[in-house]
């Protein structure tokens, strides 16, 4: 009986382990088909997505390509309306060149008529001559018949009678001619310097002292100051220019009387802020390597003046001295502007006048060369022009000319035409209305004068007159020039000034003495 309910007990056991497998079969296999149909829909759903976000770039990238196109065809009129332009400009001037064409042409039909009248003039002089001899014949036989002189003392009145009537004849016919020539001459010459007056017709504009520097926001101001001030005072330092910061927005303005200087300062301030480092020794970093530009920048602007000139060769001395003038003015007039036109308007008369007009333009161009001559400071301009030319190797020609850049009382020898011709272009240049401002002449010379008095000084490395005139610094070396003597020598520059130089109003001077401690970490 019990081996019967112990094998009842096995069997239910046995049939309950294979009912729960086959459960457990059945579950497992209706997970797997759920997590299937789950793996399927998160696969179309992966796949519904990607689709979507490509359709979006593509439409981004249409719209790119779309607006690109525009910004393309709006490029493309606006160079097309440019070209228009030029192309209008082109043709008022060949009009304008066909209208002196036909000035010309005038002038020469007049010269040949003149020359026509002057041959028919000289035909009857020569038939009143020969009626002259006639008359003197008769009148010399006449004499003979009543007189009765020999035929020597006959012959010897016959020959005064005639050298004076051909001596009063010929003079009076040399006044004439003199007259005609000199009226012929004042009116060719005007007519010359008319045509090359408007042939390189050149505007002018007056310089300034001051150059704006645009930022891209006011918080921009605080850190070009610095703390304390520290990066104001090493950029000032530096290039030796001051910074002028008010509240108008989002500008500084850099004031400096050399407009090298100030270029130079610009160019290293733009580079500062669009870097965005700003500090003391990066500023003298990037203001070393400004300076270095615009002396490339000098060369380029040298050998682009030659080519608009069209003059073939020149030394890259005097090339660079060129590109120097662009950044310097006389009495507000640019230099270089200047001495262009001078060489353009000497070049245009020499070649009315069948003389040579490639050595007009050098004589022209480098007329002022000794302006921005450097270690010169001694001797004035026209006589240190003319010894860069020959150093050069100009010709003695275009020597002659600068040289007579001199003021009318020094005694100096014409060798050339084309040095009245560059005297005279200079003087047309100058005239100009507009071209010159004296006051502007003036204060440059009495900043240079300012910063020269302080320099003559021993100690001192390097001067800045800034605050129009009104603020004289003065960095010393620090080895030579110990804190008394800085007292002592603002003293004593001070003085020299008040002895020296003529001022309105007051002039502060300030002695810097920095002491600078290096070493490297290695």
């Amino acid at each position: 009986m019990n081996m019967i309910i112990v094998a009842a007990v096995l069997a239910g056991a046995v049939v309950s382990f294979l009912l729960g497998w086959l459960l457990r079969q059945h579950l497992g296999q209706k997970k797997l088909s759920r997590a299937s149909m789950l793996a399927e829909k998160y696969l179309e759903d992966a796949k519904a997505e990607s689709e979507g976000i490509k359709r979006e770039k593509l439409l981004e990238a249409k719209e790119e390509r779309f607006q690109l196109k525009q910004r393309v065809e709006r490029e493309n009129k606006e160079k097309q309306n440019e070209l228009q332009r030029l192309e209008k400009q082109l043709s008022n001037r060949e009009l304008n060149l066909d209208r002196k064409v036909d000035i010309l042409n005038k002038k020469e039909s007049e010269l040949s008529n003149q020359l026509q009248t002057l041959s028919a003039r000289e035909g009857q002089v020569r038939k009143q001559e020969a009626e002259l001899e006639s008359l003197l014949q008769e009148e010399n036989s006449r004499l003979e018949r009543i007189s009765g002189l020999t035929t020597e003392e006959a012959k010897r009145i016959q020959m005064q009678n005639m050298l004076e009537k051909a001596r009063q004849d010929t003079a009076f016919e040399i006044r004439e001619i003199q007259e005609a020539a000199k009226r012929t001459a004042r009116d060719d010459s005007r007519e010359i310097m008319i045509q090359a007056i408007q042939r390189c017709s050149i505007g002018h504009v007056v310089d300034t002292t001051v150059s704006p520097v645009e930022l891209p926001d006011d918080e921009m101001k605080g850190r070009i100051i610095g703390r304390e001030g520290r990066n104001i005072r090493a950029f000032e330092s530096a290039t030796g220019i001051e910074v002028l910061i008010d509240d108008t927005p989002r500008t500084v303005v850099l004031s400096c009387f050399d407009p090298v200087r100030r270029e130079v300062a610009k160019q290293a301030l733009e580079k500062l802020i669009y870097d965005g480092r700003i500090h003391p020794g990066r500023i003298e970093e990037v203001v070393e390597k400004s300076k270095e530009e615009v002396a490339e920048k000098m060369v380029e602007i040298g050998e682009q003046t030659i080519q608009d000139i069209g003059i073939p060769t020149l030394h890259h001395e005097l090339i660079r001295l060129l590109g120097k003038q662009h950044f310097r003015t006389t009495y507000g007039q640019n230099l270089l502007q200047h001495s262009h036109e001078v060489a353009m308007l000497s070049g245009e008369m020499a070649s009315h006048l069948g003389l040579d007009a490639t050595l007009a333009k050098r004589a022209g161009l480098l007329h002022d060369i000794g302006k921005v001559a450097e270690d010169y400071s001694d001797a004035p301009f026209y006589e240190i022009g003319p010894e860069l030319a020959k150093k050069y190797g100009e010709n003695e020609k275009v020597q002659n000319a600068i040289a007579h850049q001199a003021p009318f009382d020094v005694d100096l020898e014409v060798i050339s035409p084309i040095t009245v011709l560059t005297k005279l272009a200079d003087s047309i240049s100058v005239s100009r209305r507009g071209a010159r401002k004296e006051m502007v002449a003036n204060y440059i010379k009495r900043m240079n004068r300012l910063e020269e008095i302080a320099m003559e000084f021993p100690g001192v490395v390097k001067s800045y007159a800034i605050q129009a005139g009104r603020e004289l610094r003065v960095i010393v070396e620090h080895s030579v020039v110990d804190d008394k003597r800085a007292q002592f020598l603002s003293d004593d520059i001070v003085k020299k000034l008040r002895s020296e130089l003529e001022f309105p109003g007051q002039i502060k001077v300030t002695v810097i003495r920095e002491f600078r401690s290096f070493d490297y970490a290695k």
